[in-house]
């Protein structure tokens, strides 16, 4: 008995968390079509006239792809050798994420927990987290981003050193007769002027702010291609990285002319 559980157990770890299989592929295409499903019908809930006309159906259909998440989730912690480092990983939270808001609306009925029943329900939206699973390049950007992350928390400290610095010389300069009322609607304005996005809500009226101003605009154009840089270099060095690692289970190679990975066996050249 013990013995069919562990090849019950060990069958569906292949199918469910490895891909190097004709079952585990069919596997992750299904799943990928249920979550894609899913998220389709949380969209077309909120809409107001397909939600009066086919409600029902889309109710059903959300407790279906629920108890089909809710059975994926329990079969991962099933079949996992380690379910509570499963269950307290990203994507086993993710996973939870997923079907959860359905059940939890189940404990606010009363009419006066209706908009809370809303946003739970709203949280289902979260099921598109799921498709990380299936993004090879999403460990490529992840890896840049991480690399990068010193260096973008530092950019990131100047820029608001700066507009810190702009707004309070523009709430010295302009005053509350031109709008800034204050230090951090000053700010505020530094803000939106750097990024180039000007709302226009706010504008110096003095020669001398509109000086700063222009000042700051200029700095913006040149500020918003530091982090692209930053990142673009870290996504290069991410990408040949990556050639060193199976594609299917992400598995270090010896070298970059094995053929197959000594991981999962994918093979890697033909």
């Amino acid at each position: 008995m013990i013995r069919a559980n562990d090849k019950l157990r060990k069958k569906l770890y292949i199918i469910i968390f490895r891909s190097d299989t004709k079952a585990g592929k069919s596997f992750d295409v299904l799943l990928l079509i249920l979550i894609l499903l899913s998220i389709l019908s949380v969209f077309l809930e909120s809409v107001g006239s397909v939600r009066e006309k086919y409600y029902h159906i889309i109710h059903i259909l959300e407790w279906i792809f629920t108890f089909l998440f809710t059975f994926e989730y329990l079969l991962r912690i099933y079949a996992s050798h380690k379910p509570l480092r499963y269950i307290f990983s990203f994507y086993g939270i993710v996973d939870l994420i997923a079907f959860m808001p359905t059940y939890l609306s189940l404990f606010f009925i009363g009419t006066q927990y209706l908009i809370v029943v809303r946003a739970f329900r709203l949280l289902r939206v979260f099921r598109i987290l799921k498709l990380t699973r299936f993004l090879y390049e999403g460990n490529i950007l992840k890896s840049a981003l991480r690399a990068s992350l010193y260096k973008i928390v530092m950019f990131l400290s100047s820029v608001i050193t700066l507009v810190t610095i702009i707004g309070t010389l523009m709430y010295i300069i302009e005053g509350e007769k031109s709008g800034f009322t204050s230090i951090p609607m000053s700010i505020y304005w530094a803000i939106v002027t750097i990024t180039t996005v000007g709302y226009g809500d706010i504008s110096p009226q003095s020669p001398l702010g509109q000086i700063l101003a222009s000042i700051l605009m200029v700095i913006g154009y040149g500020i918003i291609a530091v982090p692209t840089g930053i990142v673009s270099v870290e996504m290069s060095k991410a990408t040949e990285a990556a050639k060193t690692k199976c594609p299917n289970c992400y598995a270090g190679l010896h070298n970059e002319k094995d053929r197959f990975c000594s991981n999962c066996g994918h093979q890697m050249k033909n």
